[in-house]
């Protein structure tokens, strides 16, 4: 640990900030989507004559739930590109 240094902290920190952006945004889209659905199908309980609207309204804003995803992948891959190698890092 003696011979660390500030950049292969900054390269740790990254692939630790990579790995876990994914995982949020998927996280954070789950729960959404979750809710998102479960109103919507409230929603047609309640007024079942409403039900083509509901339904077109919520496959929308599904899609616009996932493209967050799509992004934080997009994101994911060109930060994992910045990623040196471990031989690289480590001088072997």
């Amino acid at each position: 640990m003696e011979n660390f240094g500030q950049a292969q902290w900054y390269f740790a920190f990254l692939a630790i900030g990579t790995a876990l952006s994914v995982s949020i945004a998927a996280l954070s889209a789950c729960i959404g989507q979750g809710k998102a659905a479960a109103s919507a199908f409230e929603s047609i309980a309640r007024q079942p004559s409403a039900s083509g609207d509901i339904r077109s309204n919520l496959i929308i804003s599904l899609a616009l739930i996932e493209s967050i995803v799509i992004y934080a992948l997009l994101v994911f891959f060109l930060l994992q590109g910045k990623l040196p190698t471990l031989e690289t890092i480590t001088g072997a």
